[in-house]
């Protein structure tokens, strides 16, 4: 066996050794046990309230608000949000004196000037990009023939490739704006068009340092086909400084001066390589805008300001563009991790089943094991459920049985009707302590237990007759130290119980199955749980290091070497919480302590042996599935409702469909295996919704407190009595 792990650092309740030599065995008794000496202060402080924090709903608020901007950004920049489609081919076009005018169009001294370049002069002008597809093999030709040219350059694009702009600038090149995102400004508002504009702006000063006077809107041609909406766009632009750029019909003779229009492409590169090989006449020149018409300050030095603008936009774009592409990486992952999972799950249950079957069939060959068993049921305040607990625990078909109930330093009546079942059954025997928690109640437990077998309990779980008799049986096999039994969600008669029955049968019992076959079991739940004593006293007994003490005590027994199964025979039923509040505490608490003890048996994933496997397989699992993926689940959702909005919504749609689907099958089988009915099944689609997000929030919190340090309280569930009273063992 391996030796008994150190301490955790992450800040949890205060710990006390476990007494010397180990449990102190002692017969048992029908009367009351005296209470033994107060614990030291700092446990009688467990239930101390202390405050949890708060800011961090702040920065988890922060953090989906910066997701959601970039998913935005990125998107509007990829023509995903509002994108612009060209104009119709018969819209009302713009007046006759702009159509037969020249294709150039400025504005001086209050009035709209035209222009057109002169003779034998042609502007090579090309729209879109740059694009390392095209655009480096563009300039290799005009670089070949000596020839300079426009590069209406789209924003998005040049921020994504900011040295191919270099490149464009320092070839003496002209740069001219194609908006940010090639959006119609026609088809846009006022505030849209500015903005298209600005960050056109800002990405070309950003990667080439200069700013543009040159406007050519994207989806237009040829002067002669401008539409009215189109002229009315370009006109507004005109005013605030820009000198709009269209171009010349195709067939205008070269000779007589000309605009030529080309959109980005490879077809470009060819067209281009031909004109410049062959002119279709003689002596032209082939130039930019600005010196065709002689234009001065087409182009100029953009401002420190400006450029750290747009430097702040490139970054921006080519974050959010990351960001949007790995959570699409991190979705396929997800998606892939989670079917993974479930083809591990659906195997290892039938492997389970296989085993369970042919153990039952050689148990039927051999006599049952009927050890005598200690039963111990620590309880704080448990007046709601208590006696309940103790008769069907005194029902029990296993014919050697004691119950060590602790009283944990109740406030309520716990005490008194312990002690009233007591005095009508000697196997009861009561102990009263001042309040220390319930892993010292355990402990204290442990040290009036003289049976080689024990049973741990909460104070309001209800048992099945045979339960006891059947959690017990696996521990014939002397390699077992400890047996995880299979908890029942009693009150599940409002939409919160069923999703929690779910919870249950889906995620905690199939998981135990898992657990089982690959010999990784981290948690035997507090509800219902059988131990080897000997185990037991080779770990220390129950530690209180953690919150999670049950998880604590079955992660040392697997690293010491105990094989701890899961019997899913051996039933009890427990009071699941009524109200999102209690859940929440509960949750809280769970998803904290299994944090605590993750941390404190962290060294298991580089062990040898028993311990070494349980860290490598167990450890990871939680790691991945409890820990790592609901803290990604908001930016997960985020996301989903990003593509159902700005994607394709049949495309998300069957997405979701198709996680249902898995969902609702994992469900059915796993309902089947526990010989559960089917009726809580309508509500899983809207567990999806609504109850997942909780758990998820859930851990976000745990996380976050166990990073800051922060000691979480106890967290105490208001007990009603309804599982009982579900299940008609309530006594009268």
């Amino acid at each position: 066996m391996s030796r008994r792990p150190r301490a955790a650092r992450l800040p949890g309740p205060a710990r006390t050794a476990p007494p010397p030599g180990g449990p102190r065995a002692a017969a048992p008794s029908a009367r009351a046990v005296p209470a033994p000496p107060a614990g030291p202060p700092r446990l009688q402080r467990r239930h101390a309230r202390r405050r949890d924090p708060r800011a961090h709903w702040l920065l988890l608020g922060l953090t989906l608000a910066v997701a959601a901007t970039a998913l935005l950004f990125a998107g509007y920049g990829r023509h995903e949000i509002a994108p612009t489609a060209a104009p119709a081919a018969d819209c009302a076009r713009a007046p006759a004196s702009v159509r037969t005018a020249g294709p150039v169009v400025s504005e001086a001294g209050g009035r709209l000037r035209t222009a057109r370049p002169p003779a034998r002069t042609v502007a090579l002008t090309y729209d879109g990009g740059p694009d390392p597809a095209w655009t480096p093999r563009l300039l290799d030709v005009l670089a070949a023939h000596h020839a300079k040219a426009t590069f209406f350059l789209s924003g998005s694009a040049a921020a994504a490739h900011p040295d191919l702009v270099r490149r464009i600038r320092d070839e003496g090149h002209e740069i001219g704006s194609h908006t940010y995102s090639d959006a119609d400004l026609a088809q846009a508002g006022p505030v849209r068009a500015r903005l298209e504009l600005a960050l056109a702006q800002n990405a070309l000063a950003g990667t080439s340092g200069l700013g543009t006077r040159l406007l050519r809107l994207p989806h237009t041609a040829a002067v002669t086909s401008l539409c009215g909406a189109e002229w009315e766009a370009g006109r507004r632009a005109v005013e605030d400084g820009y000198v709009l750029v269209a171009a010349d019909a195709p067939g205008r003779n070269p000779a007589e001066g000309a605009i030529r229009q080309y959109t980005g492409s490879p077809r470009a590169v060819t067209e281009t390589a031909r004109l410049l090989a062959h002119p279709p006449a003689p002596h032209l020149r082939f130039t930019t805008v600005g010196a065709a018409l002689g234009l001065t300050g087409a182009t100029y030095p953009a401002s420190g300001l400006d450029r750290a603008k747009g430097r702040a936009v490139v970054w921006a774009q080519a974050l959010s563009r990351a960001f949007a592409d790995g959570m699409t990486w991190l979705m396929v992952a997800a998606g892939a991790l989670t079917l993974a999972r479930l083809v591990l799950l659906f195997t290892a249950a039938r492997v389970h089943l296989r085993r369970t079957r042919g153990r039952r069939r050689r148990g039927r060959r051999a006599p049952p094991l009927t050890d005598p068993v200690t039963v111990i049921v620590p309880a704080y305040n448990e007046e709601a459920g208590i006696e309940a607990t103790l008769r069907s625990l005194l029902a029990s078909t296993h014919p050697r049985l004691h119950i060590v109930v602790v009283d944990d330093g109740s406030s309520d009546r716990t005490h008194e009707i312990a002690e009233s079942v007591r005095a009508e059954d000697p196997r009861v025997t009561v102990v009263r302590q001042p309040n220390a928690g319930k892993a010292a109640a355990l402990n204290t437990g442990l040290s009036r237990t003289s049976t080689d077998i024990v049973v741990m309990i909460d104070g309001d779980t209800v048992f099945e007759p045979d339960a006891v008799q059947r959690l017990i049986q696996p521990l014939s096999d002397p390699r077992a130290g400890a047996v995880s039994g299979n908890t029942k969600v009693g009150n599940r008669t409002g939409v919160l119980g069923r999703w929690q029955h779910l919870e249950y049968v889906i995620g905690f019992n199939l998981d135990r199955r898992m657990f089982d076959v690959l010999e990784c079991m981290p948690t035997v739940p507090g509800a219902i749980g059988a131990f080897r004593r000997q185990a037991l006293a080779g770990v220390g007994g129950v530690s209180e290091d953690t919150l999670a003490e049950d998880t604590d005590l079955t992660m040392a027994l697997c690293r010491a070497g105990w094989r701890v199964v899961y019997e899913e025979s051996a039933i009890a039923w427990t009071e699941a919480p009524s109200t999102v509040k209690q859940l929440w505490k509960q949750r809280y608490r769970w998803c904290y302590g299994t944090l605590q003890a993750m941390w404190k048996h962290r060294r298991a994933l580089v062990e040898h042996g028993a311990g070494g496997r349980f860290g490598r397989r167990g450890l990871t699992y939680l790691a991945v599935f409890q820990t790592l993926l609901p803290l990604l689940a908001p930016l997960v959702d985020v996301f989903a409702v990003y593509g159902l909005c700005f994607r394709s919504a049949a495309q998300a749609g069957v997405v979701w469909l198709g996680f249902t689907a898995v969902q609702v099958v994992s469900a059915v089988y796993a309902l089947r295996l526990d010989g559960e009915r089917f009726e809580p099944l309508w509500t899983l689609p809207l567990q999806i919704f609504v109850y997942r997000q909780l758990m998820y929030l859930v851990v976000v919190q745990s996380v976050v407190t166990a990073l800051l340090g922060n000691r979480l309280r106890w967290h105490r569930m208001q007990r009603t009595g309804t599982a009982a009273q579900t299940l008609g063992r309530q006594p009268v």
